[in-house]
């Protein structure tokens, strides 16, 4: 009897797998509510700048660069069905999926990461920069902000490395593995919103 209720002391204290990973799957659909109140604040204060601005570039200011950014959208929404390709629960009874799979979504991800500084240093050195005025300091604040974030869905899914090499890791069924991968796919949704907004319209 004794042992029984030390038991159930047990269970009470420590939750069971199923209801551990519940509770970090709505632990990530907050911390993603809150990233995407900051970026729906940045759009609106982008929208209501460019909603009072009498010229949108403004004059005297070239037009953002479009293919380097629509370049930059295939390689986001590339990396991204990678990776999904490798945390679905097939990519069990194939091993190594998970491995290649998440080498492939860091190396896409790196590459955006690389053709976004192809995008900002050109037009650093041409004089678009965050001091030039309302327009330059809302671009860079969106699209730096941004690239904060696909860094730090890089170093999340590179934590997941050592334990797809070991065979730890196999698929999404591991809690790391798939709330990695949202955080990642809300990255790349941010990422076509940002480029349809900022670059398109």
């Amino acid at each position: 009897c004794r042992q029984l209720m030390s038991t159930a002391v047990a269970v009470t204290r420590f939750p069971v797998p199923e209801e551990s990973r519940r509770t970090s799957f709505v632990g990530m659909v907050m911390a993603l509510a809150s990233w995407t109140m900051l970026f729906v604040a940045l759009f609106f204060a982008y929208a209501v700048l460019r909603l009072k601005a009498p010229a949108w570039p403004p004059d005297g200011l070239q037009p953002l660069p479009r293919a380097l950014p629509f370049l930059n959208t295939l390689v986001l929404l590339g990396s991204s069905v990678v990776l999904h390709f490798g945390v679905r629960p097939e990519a069990e009874e194939r091993p190594g999926t998970l491995r290649r799979c998440l080498l492939g979504t860091l190396a896409l991800g790196s590459l955006f990461l690389a053709l976004q500084l192809a995008v900002w240093v050109p037009l650093w050195r041409s004089g678009f920069r965050i001091d030039t005025g309302t327009y330059g300091s809302i671009f860079y604040s969106l699209t730096v902000f941004h690239a904060v974030h696909v860094l730090a869905g890089l170093v999340a899914l590179a934590v997941l490395l050592p334990g797809a090499f070991s065979g730890r890791l196999v698929s999404g069924r591991a809690s790391t593995v798939r709330l990695s991968a949202m955080f990642w796919h809300f990255v790349d949704a941010v990422w076509v919103v940002m480029f349809v907004t900022v670059y398109l319209i």
